[in-house]
């Protein structure tokens, strides 16, 4: 099914833009919930205010939207290192500013995360490889920096040191989010403390000894 474009500039584009949007946080959080075979076109519909058939004006398929969710947070991980990196005066800035980064996304997507995590398999191999490229990309981003920071140190050990810094950061939040009763989440730690303990972690993880 071919989707029709609309200039973004204008007020039917910006319209269309915004529900798109919402389609895809109301899949988020439909799929780290129920998973993405527990989830209908319906339910996804319903979630976002709009009935189950409109949303083919937006997406193909139920496994078009999983796709444009995971591409999508993949693609703004990339371009996001990027722009960190390419402001950054040195590399001990860089990595200061990417672990940052990486934790604002982190405490901002647990939903993501989740759906990553458990239903990447549901897309096809062509959307799979892709996702999985840009995570590479994004990854090799970190690798660069700790390389220029630790010169002596093997871009294996560097490489292996930065995907156990983004389990770390990633899996506080979801565990936070999904794991245990409403009680104790109601008696959260306050957010601005878990960032300032992730980032003083995630630093220390980094830093070959």
């Amino acid at each position: 099914m071919t989707e029709v474009v609309t200039p973004p500039g204008t007020r039917r584009g910006r319209a269309k833009a915004d529900r798109r949007v919402a389609l895809l946080s109301a899949a988020a959080a439909l799929f780290a919930e129920r998973g993405f075979n527990g989830v209908s076109i319906e339910d996804l519909g319903a979630a976002a205010g709009v009935s189950g058939p409109a949303l083919y004006r937006h997406f193909s398929s139920k496994q078009a939207v999983l796709a444009a969710l995971l591409v999508g947070v993949s693609e703004n991980l990339l371009s996001g290192g990027q722009a960190v990196i390419e402001r950054s005066a040195d590399a001990a800035t860089a990595l200061t500013e990417l672990v940052a980064f990486h934790v604002d996304f982190a405490l901002g997507n647990p939903e993501v995360i989740r759906v990553q995590d458990r239903d990447l398999d549901s897309l096809d191999d062509t959307e799979r490889r892709t996702v999985r490229a840009l995570q590479r990309q994004y990854v090799e981003l970190w690798v660069e920096v700790l390389g220029r920071l630790h010169p002596g140190v093997d871009a294996a050990l560097l490489r292996i040191r930065a995907q156990a810094t983004f389990g770390l950061i990633n899996s506080t939040p979801h565990s936070a989010t999904f794991e245990g009763s409403r009680a104790r989440r109601a008696k959260a730690i306050p957010i601005g403390t878990v960032r300032a303990l992730l980032e003083e972690m995630a630093l220390a993880a980094l830093s070959p000894r």
